[in-house]
């Protein structure tokens, strides 16, 4: 048999030389083993797939874990399960650090999302040494289960993880997407099991979005609401199936779900091979939900709306309120998802809060963190975002609980080196907390007077629901049983897919014994190529068609949405609710008449650093890193950080509470010149984190620069003594 060099020599000699015609051999050659080669990897995604159903779709971790608590067992048996997550050789966890607990999302897929590969929200916790937990779920929930028992479970799961590590803060919670609004809603309800809380393209506030971005919300509206849920959980018998929730995902980007996917792994099928068959063993995994937590999920969040206004209840009758929520709450979410953009990750807190000084007043931490253009899978699964973003988060957990009430935006910039202190600079990124307002929530979204019609949606959807439920249902429930709901499953498009393009269909089957030597000999042709080129040029030609359908498409049901719900529809007969007052109830603050002049050297350079970040509005994580590098090498003590924490929160409060009863209790609190002079070198150091005060002569430097002066008149040594005869008071 003649190789590629011969049969290339061999045509160009016939040809008198035609280079075109030498390349359109090539071509030909190189497609068509790539088409083997496309098709023998359809073949193997849907036979891995087919196995993993065999075995019950496990997670799909990378990592090794053993199960602590299975939720099948639990007074309240749920399909949740607790697992421990070893560290790799490469990694090694201490049990006396803050334990992470990441839930991944159950909206159709499966889990393991979250550390499916190296650079992940897992990975990035074992590397920072945590000792890391991860709750899983199985593919279909126990008899009876619901959102309520499911809570119930996580709680229990984070005692018991609190359990395992005493000398530890309590756990830091991962929600991503579906979870973050579960631990959200949890944290209110258990707030004092929590610790600082991540939650990832979490939508919480359902009606938000951006005209012309955001599709999916109007989807509910022109379905007619929540009795095609109802009717696709009687098809199921009792069960709702978490394929429908994926083809709407697909549905949404036509052009990659039908070209560009497939394009990508046909025209990269050397090196993109396995990349698409790990991701497709997560992708391809269809859950099972009960009707009662897919009902709950529709008619009180996705249509209703409840969870930020607070009108939905627990079995006991207790409100879930998001402002009851004491951990700090850091919000992740993402300018390029069109799932759960920041508009209904953000906008909840003015929901619940209404100003930023309220925040303030019950003592809360928020903080929010905005990538630029990743997609919504991408705020999970994208190794990028693992190495930037999750690797910041775990690594100033200590700052975050150190942040003293109000509303924040976390700020990651490319890392540099502290003068003097160049091994904070050797990352590759720093972080940076920087106070914000409600307007600058606002400035995300172009209004909100459009979610008046989504009131309209919930009205509609019960009446026509209530329709379905007396007309309709008794006949589809007289003709459904577990077999038919089971042929109907298997018989989904997504599902059935997987059967068609695996070894049970007798022509892949004799794909897969071309597909070993076509590996073996092959040799890709140039990037030259001029029909590789057209190719490529083709590939973009259609993804731009599909890309101007799906704008056309979108356009015209949120033109056909507004028609229908709008002021001029059906929203004129059933008007937005007039939304209620939330009353601010802040937290009852008693400040003992010593404080303001107790804690010593140390406690005034708390006392100091947090007047300045206070006053310029900007917590740079490295500067509790720096602190404590003085501390350990000074004469000001072996103070731990949990220690360093709390007092700079109680120096903040003060702060903030009587700005000027604090600073003048400064006076007391240094005395000595030495320790004046000590106090303020220590914050001068501290202060070289923040890059905008370096050498303290731009704009903050200058109000840094007046805020020492001030420290320093209100110290001044002709009062040392009178101080002394003087009872500490202000």
């Amino acid at each position: 048999m003649s190789t590629t060099a011969e049969i290339k020599k061999h045509t160009s000699d016939r040809f008198h030389q035609s280079d075109w015609l030498v390349q359109a051999w090539d071509y030909l050659l190189d497609s068509s083993q790539r088409t083997v080669l496309f098709w023998d990897t359809m073949r193997r995604r849907g036979d891995k797939s087919l196995e993993r159903q065999r075995l019950g779709h496990p997670p799909v971790l990378k990592y090794a874990y053993e199960v602590i608590i299975d939720g099948r067992s639990l007074p309240r048996p749920v399909n949740y399960v607790l697992l421990h997550i070893r560290p790799n050789m490469d990694a090694h966890s201490d049990a006396r650090m803050r334990p992470f607990v990441i839930v991944d999302p159950r909206a159709g897929h499966g889990p393991g999302i979250s550390g499916f590969k190296q650079d992940s929200e897992i990975g990035m916790a074992l590397r920072g040494g945590h000792p890391v937990y991860f709750v899983s779920f199985f593919p279909r929930p126990e008899p009876g289960q619901t959102l309520m028992d499911v809570g119930a479970a996580e709680a229990a799961f984070i005692e018991e993880v609190a359990r395992r590590h005493p000398e530890a803060d309590k756990p830091c919670i991962i929600g991503n997407c579906q979870a973050g609004w579960a631990v959200a809603a949890l944290a209110s309800v258990r707030p004092e099991i929590m610790g600082s809380l991540i939650i990832s393209g979490s939508p919480l506030a359902y009606w938000s979005g951006v005209s012309g971005k955001n599709p999916m919300r109007y989807s509910g509206g022109l379905l007619g609401g929540k009795w095609l849920e109802s009717l696709a959980c009687d098809l199921g018998n009792g069960l709702f199936d978490g394929a429908f929730l994926v083809q709407n995902f697909e549905n949404l980007n036509p052009a990659n779900t039908y070209w560009t996917k497939n394009h990508n792994l046909y025209s990269q099928i050397d090196t993109e091979a396995e990349r698409f068959l790990d991701f497709e063993a997560w992708w391809t995994g269809y859950f099972l939900l009960n009707a009662g937590e897919m009902d709950a999920i529709v008619s009180k969040l996705f249509i209703g709306n409840k969870l930020s206004r607070g009108q939905i209840k627990t079995n006991q009758g207790e409100t879930i309120d998001l402002g009851k929520i004491r951990s700090p709450v850091v919000i992740f979410a993402s300018k390029g998802d069109n799932i759960s953009p920041p508009q209904q990750a953000l906008n909840w807190i003015e929901d619940v809060y209404g100003s930023e000084q309220a925040i303030i007043e019950r003592g809360r931490v928020i903080i929010y963190l905005i990538h630029e253009n990743v997609g919504h899978l991408g705020v999970f699964v994208s190794g990028d975002v693992a190495r930037k973003e999750y690797s910041q988060l775990v690594g100033t957990l200590e700052m975050i609980d150190s942040l003293p009430p109000g509303l924040y935006e976390m700020v990651i910039e490319p890392g540099a080196s502290v003068p003097g202190w160049e091994e904070l600079g050797q990352g590759q990124y720093a972080a940076r907390f920087e106070t914000r307002t409600m307007n600058d929530i606002h400035a995300f979204d172009d209004g909100r007077e459009d979610e008046a019609s989504f009131a309209a949606v919930d009205c509609i959807s019960r009446i026509n629901d209530s329709i379905y439920q007396t007309c309709s249902r008794p006949w589809v429930r007289l003709f459904t049983n577990d077999f038919t709901a089971e042929v109907l499953r298997q018989m989904h498009p997504l599902r059935l897919q997987r059967t068609i393009y695996s070894s049970a269909n007798p022509v892949l089957d004799a794909v897969s014994s071309w597909a070993p030597s076509i590996r073996k000999s092959r040799q890709p042709i140039g990037q030259d190529n001029v029909f590789l080129i057209q190719e490529q040029a083709a590939s973009e030609i259609i993804e731009a068609a599909l890309n101007a359908y799906r704008d056309v498409r979108d356009l015209c049901c949120e033109y056909l949405f507004q028609t229908v719900y709008g002021p001029f529809g059906l929203g004129a007969l059933s008007p937005a609710p007039v939304p209620e007052k939330r009353q601010s109830k802040p937290e009852e603050i008693s400040i003992p008449e010593s404080a303001w002049a107790a804690g010593g050297q140390l406690a005034a350079i708390m006392r100091m650093i947090a007047a300045v970040a206070l006053d310029i509005g900007v917590f740079d994580h490295r500067s509790l890193q720096i602190l404590t590098k003085l501390l350990a090498n000074s004469i000001f003590g072996d103070a731990t950080a949990t220690e360093l924490k709390a007092m700079f929160r109680e120096q903040a409060m003060l702060l903030r509470h009587d700005p000027e009863r604090a600073i003048k209790g400064l006076q007391y609190m240094l005395l000595e010149e030495g320790s004046r002079r000590d106090a303020i070198n220590t914050l001068l150091e501290v202060l070289k984190t923040v890059p905008e005060a370096a050498g303290l002569n731009g704009p903050l430097g200058r109000r840094i620069k007046s805020s020492i002066e001030d420290l320093r008149r209100a110290v001044d040594e002709s009062r040392v003594t009178a101080l002394r005869e003087t009872p500490a008071r202000t």
